[in-house]
């Protein structure tokens, strides 16, 4: 695997470990309400959901460090599996919830898996 598919890949993962933190852990504080939009109580009423989100986002983080360390083909595999799951989260996001995960989540999951794929 080349540096830049490498450091693309551990960028997504920290960006799902940020997502995680800020859906889980933050989502009643500033910088959780500032992401949302929510006021307080909305926030607090959406916090169950917000958290169980942050959840899938950490197994997609958990997955793309596996394929990080992983020995090929493993490494390789997982990763691409992984980035689609990004992509198709990030396309699914942007459609139904707002226009912006397709910049934030599916664009730099594609960037990653192109990388990926152009490496491999």
């Amino acid at each position: 695997m080349n540096a830049t598919a490498y450091v693309l890949v551990a960028l997504v993962a920290a960006l799902h470990v940020y997502i995680l933190v800020l859906e889980m852990f933050l989502w009643q504080r500033k910088p959780g309400r500032e992401l949302s939009g929510f006021d307080a109580e909305l926030a607090r009423v959406t916090a169950p959901l917000a958290a169980n989100q942050g959840l899938y986002n950490g197994f997609l983080a958990a997955g793309l460090v596996w394929g990080l360390i992983a020995a090929d083909p493993t490494g390789y595999r997982v990763q691409v599996f992984f980035l689609s799951c990004v992509v198709v989260a990030g396309l699914y996001g942007g459609a139904t919830a707002n226009r912006r995960i397709l910049v934030a989540q599916a664009l730099p999951g594609a960037l990653a898996l192109a990388a990926v794929l152009v490496a491999g």
